[in-house]
């Protein structure tokens, strides 16, 4: 009798964590999965879904890390969203009234 789902030995891989090497298998959602992106520091993005009240800031302005940039309403909340670092404002891709997703470029700096 065969075993139509036996494993072997050339199917696990060596997955290293903490110094050590484990033998496993990787599953198809693991294989199929979004890769990590290491975010851009030059690209804010809406931390959550909103509408856009207010815009204090201009393509064009120096900005310091803190600064309050924009005002994302979400849920009857007004949220001040911050300038995540030191720069300049390259480009608003946001206007006032819109609304935006999750995830969804607001601004981008030089």
């Amino acid at each position: 009798m065969e075993e139509k789902n036996k494993k072997t030995p050339t199917d696990f891989k060596v997955l290293s964590m903490w110094e050590r090497d484990y033998k496993t298998l990787y599953t198809k959602k693991f294989l199929n999965r979004k890769k990590y992106e290491a975010p851009d520091p030059k690209m804010a993005f809406s931390y959550i879904p909103g509408v856009i009240q207010k815009i204090l800031v201009k393509a064009g302005q120096k900005v310091k890390k803190g600064e309050p940039m924009l005002v994302l309403e979400s849920m009857k909340m007004m949220n001040i969203v911050l300038v995540p670092a030191d720069g300049k404002v390259k480009k608003i891709h946001v206007s006032i009234g819109e609304k935006v997703a999750k995830n969804h470029l607001i601004v981008e700096f030089e």
